[in-house]
């Protein structure tokens, strides 16, 4: 074999653009499909040109073809550059009948018999690539209004292109910024201290992460936003290595509770950060916003984690944290979430749902959590169904931990309830870490 030769075909790792729906079959995909369909053509295909080279992002056929996605071959061996060049025209009713297609390799290859082909054009004029039927038959029945057809196709290729280069765009930033934080380890903590509900004493406190850009983005936005681009786990790893190294500050009286989504607990990484707690200082807070895949794994997993810190369930009555979650993961602590205690003393069918969970936590040994609270009557009416434990604004609201530090050792009165607003995010309520 000649290694001086140029190599007409070459693989390029940068995947085909566009979601694929439960067939397979992405939005492009969908539009090649009807336009070989329409226009009676064996082969249709949208490319993308870079770097000197014309690289398929997608294929669809009834034939086979000596091309897949993601291949690319140099941009001057192709029909589609002799087109964009003016060597030959858009519309070939047969490619041997034109001497500039007859060296190039993928017309013996195929062979290619008929061919169309038109530019895939951007808003801004850039031509991003090419859209393409070809079949191997000579076909003397195509005419212009076929062209007409390819190009309204293309259109909406080139509509569904733009929308996902936005994306792709927009995930690359977002992957970016958070591999900052992650690598740079540029997060904060504060501590929302936990009350015993009837006597207002601080038995805990909860660690909540802030970021630099906490006005315009919260918590929960970071959260998501890494968990969308691959990166949860390691933000929230992050999150629990940052509130560990609070502990010291935390009297030794009081806990420390961490937020962990299932698949973080899943993964197993949290057994090296935890293995020198003790279950009297550490509580971790189970978060729920999905359904949980596999209550196995994450059940074994607990187990293990239950020798150095107490279970929590956050966010009862909200979500997914519902009674089989409950049951599944046999917690120590019950969190109602906001949802369900705000206005309770108002409420008669949250008074009742309330009291059922306080019956329910009874019955099972684990103590109830509840988060949100802003006005002594809801306080209040909580103590009348036994709650134990309470956090919210009516108590304290999230600080630096020295500041929590203080207010745990009574060194610092709790805020007034007139400050509802956090200082450090501008929102209302409180949020996971």
């Amino acid at each position: 074999m000649d290694n001086t030769s140029p190599t007409p075909l070459q693989v390029v790792l940068q995947p085909p653009s566009g979601w694929a729906g439960d067939d397979g079959l992405t939005p492009i995909d969908r539009i090649l499909d009807a336009v070989r369909s329409h226009l009676g053509m064996e082969i249709a295909f949208a490319s993308r040109i870079h770097d000197g080279l014309r690289e398929f992002t997608h294929i669809r056929a009834d034939c086979p073809v000596p091309v897949a996605p993601g291949v690319a071959e140099p941009l001057e061996q192709t029909l589609c550059q002799a087109v964009l060049d003016g060597r030959l025209p858009a519309l070939i009713h047969d490619a041997s009948q034109h001497e500039a297609a007859l060296p190039l390799p993928i017309t013996k290859a195929l062979p290619v018999g008929s061919h169309l082909n038109v530019p895939i054009t951007l808003s801004d004029g850039q031509i991003y690539g090419t859209f393409c039927c070809v079949s191997r038959i000579p076909d003397l029945s195509l005419t212009e209004r076929d062209m007409a057809t390819l190009r309204a196709f293309a259109q909406l290729a080139s509509q569904q292109i733009e929308g996902d280069l936005h994306q792709q765009r927009s995930r690359s930033s977002t992957t970016a910024r958070i591999a900052a934080v992650i690598a740079t380890d540029t997060l904060t903590i504060l501590h929302q201290p936990i009350h015993e509900l009837r006597s207002g004493r601080p038995v805990g406190v909860e660690c909540l992460a802030r970021f630099a850009d906490a006005a315009e983005r919260g918590p929960d936005r970071w959260f998501a936003e890494a968990a969308q681009v691959g990166l949860g786990q390691e933000l929230e790893l992050l999150a629990v290595r940052a509130a560990l190294k609070t502990l010291p500050h935390v009297p030794s009286d009081c806990y420390v509770a961490v937020n962990v989504s299932p698949e973080t607990v899943i993964g197993g990484a949290l057994r090296e950060l935890v293995s020198c707690a003790s279950r009297d200082r550490l509580v971790i807070e189970v978060t729920e916003h999905d359904a949980v895949g596999d209550y196995s794994a994450l059940g074994a997993e607990l187990d293990w984690l239950r020798g150095y810190a107490r279970i929590a369930v956050d966010d009862v009555g909200s979500g997914y944290a519902g009674l089989r979650h409950i049951v599944e993961l046999k917690p120590d602590i019950l969190k109602l979430d906001m949802s369900l205690t705000r206005q309770i003393d108002t409420d008669p069918a949250r008074r009742a749902l309330a009291h059922a969970l306080v019956c329910f936590a009874r019955e099972i040994g684990c103590k109830l959590v509840a988060e949100g609270i802003e006005t002594e009557a809801e306080r209040a009416a909580l103590a009348r169904l036994e709650v134990p434990l309470a956090q919210g604004y009516l108590f304290s609201r999230p600080m630096p931990v020295v500041a929590a530090q203080q207010l745990l050792l009574g060194e610092r009165e709790p805020a007034p309830l007139a400050r509802l607003t956090d200082p450090q995010t501008g929102q209302r309520h409180q949020r996971r870490a």
